[in-house]
Parts: C-alpha cells; sequence; structure tokens
C-alpha cells in the first residue's frame, strides 16, 4: 500500500497560488505607482498570470475596479470640438471607399497586363518549339 502524500500536492499548490498573488499584488502596485491605467490586461501581462485568473480573486478584482473607476476620473474629459464630426467621419468613409475603390481597378488592370505578358512568354516558347532547325 502506498503512502498518502496528497499533502505535498497541496503544499505546492498553496505555495504557487501565494507566489501568483504576490506577482499580482506587485504588478498592480507598480502600474498605481507609475500612473500608467490600471486594468485586467494591463495587470495580466505584467504580473504574467491570466485574465480570468484575476477575475476569481474578489480582493484583486474590486482593487483593480476601483483604480481603474479612479484613473477615469482623473483623465480629462475629451472636448466637443476635438472630437470627430459624423460629416468628417462621413468624408472619411467616402475617401476610403473611393481608394478602395481605384485599388481594385488597378488590381484588375495589372491582372489584365500579367495575363497578356504571360500568354506571350507560353506563345513565345511554343513557337520556339515548333520552329526546325
Amino acid at each position: 500500500m502506498r503512502a498518502d502524500n496528497r499533502h505535498h500536492i497541496h503544499q505546492a499548490a498553496q505555495r504557487r497560488h501565494e507566489l501568483t498573488r504576490s506577482k499580482a499584488v506587485a504588478a498592480l502596485r507598480k502600474l498605481e505607482n507609475e500612473g500608467s491605467p490600471v486594468t485586467f490586461e494591463a495587470v495580466a501581462t505584467e504580473a504574467r498570470v491570466s485574465r480570468s485568473w484575476l477575475y476569481t480573486q474578489p480582493d484583486l478584482r474590486e482593487e483593480i475596479i476601483r483604480l481603474r473607476s479612479e484613473g477615469r476620473r482623473d483623465r480629462p474629459p475629451v472636448r466637443t470640438r476635438d472630437r470627430a464630426t459624423t460629416d468628417s467621419l462621413h468624408t472619411r468613409l467616402a475617401v476610403a471607399h473611393n481608394r478602395i475603390r481605384a485599388l481594385t481597378e488597378e488590381n484588375a488592370s495589372l491582372r489584365h497586363q500579367l495575363a497578356l505578358a504571360l500568354g506571350h512568354a507560353r506563345a513565345s516558347r511554343t513557337n520556339l518549339r515548333t520552329t526546325p532547325t
């Protein structure tokens, strides 16, 4: 009969959990001290943990949400005149559509030229083979 060694597995899992938590807390504090935006993505990337794991930790989740909302209040609001107007967005969309149309036409022309060049090359190879020497 084997000895019950489950406690070793539990201890290892507990150490791994504590290490992961300490990395997440350190990342959270670093972002906060740097004045960087505190988001789940930023903390997960900095701590090299998964975002889903962060969401399962109630205290970390609450702290990230709190710091994230504080960060939004500290940012100055976007002024209305700095926002894109509907007319400017429509203009940009029209320019993009025109550019796409021009590129589509150019692409079709280049495909036609390539087909002609390949046809001429094939014809010249065929003529070389059929010419008596």
